[in-house]
């Protein structure tokens, strides 16, 4: 079984708990404008790596990661896009007692029954799903990554009611997602599900431009400047009142 990746990073820290072995897949269904990693967009292409491949370089790190309970994470692009490699890849993990994640944005959820087949089972072998909610209000979410947002919070319920667990992200974007009646709205939903572990700001950044230009693309929101720590502070502080659940 093979799968089309983008790059992998070996000791990454912040995709999840402990030491990461990050795997960045290839191919996504959003257009996020703020995407830092739009050379991950195209469907099918990417570097061809088999399950075994990457077990074999996972392993030689397995020192580092088992020392800080780490684990892996496959992240994109949007890794759901290639369940039945991840099944088999998360199997593998399992046989050797590796912490597994999946960081997706849910934009290519489905409630068809072969996805919802797939999708059941590669929940067996996951341990955390970081979950990306990029807005809360469907029209600004269209504006925002060019699709709707509806099946992404069915996703999210998903999750709650199949009790897997759950951080959430959320990319705070200056003028763009950082309205108080939206951010209590995004509160108000995330309050509804029972699997919330952890809630987590993420201030926008430019880092990503680079690609875009290199890309030939015109980065749209060049205009505007990462938000200031006030601002961050206060849009945790709205999602996480009354939105994790006590155990």
């Amino acid at each position: 079984m093979n799968g089309n990746i983008h790059s992998i990073e070996t000791f990454g820290t912040v995709d999840g708990p402990g030491i990461r072995y990050v795997i960045f897949t290839q191919g996504c269904l959003l257009r996020c404008q703020f995407c830092h990693n739009a050379d991950t967009w195209e469907i099918g292409t990417g570097k061809s790596m088999s399950v075994k491949e990457i077990m074999d370089d996972l392993t030689t790190y397995l020192p580092f990661i088992e020392a800080s309970c780490g684990g892996i994470t496959v992240s994109g692009g949007e890794p759901l896009l290639q369940i039945p490699f991840l099944i088999e890849l998360f199997k593998e993990c399992k046989k050797i007692g590796i912490h597994t994640t999946i960081d997706s944005s849910g934009g290519c959820y489905s409630t068809a029954p072969h996805f919802q087949e797939q999708l059941k089972e590669l929940m067996k072998y996951t341990d955390l799903i970081l979950l990306d909610l990029k807005h809360i209000d469907r029209k600004k979410h269209i504006s925002l990554t060019g699709m709707g947002n509806d099946h992404i919070l069915s996703f999210a319920s998903y999750l709650s009611d199949h009790h897997v667990p759950v951080w959430i992200r959320h990319v705070l974007v200056p003028s763009i997602n950082d309205n108080e009646e939206d951010l209590r709205n995004l509160g108000s939903f995330i309050s509804t599900l029972l699997n919330v572990e952890k809630i987590d700001i993420l201030p926008y950044h430019k880092l990503g431009v680079y690609k875009w230009e290199a890309l030939g693309l015109d980065y749209p929101l060049k205009e505007i400047e990462p938000p200031s720590e006030e601002s961050v502070a206060f849009a945790y502080n709205i999602l996480t009142n009354s939105s994790i659940q006590p155990n």
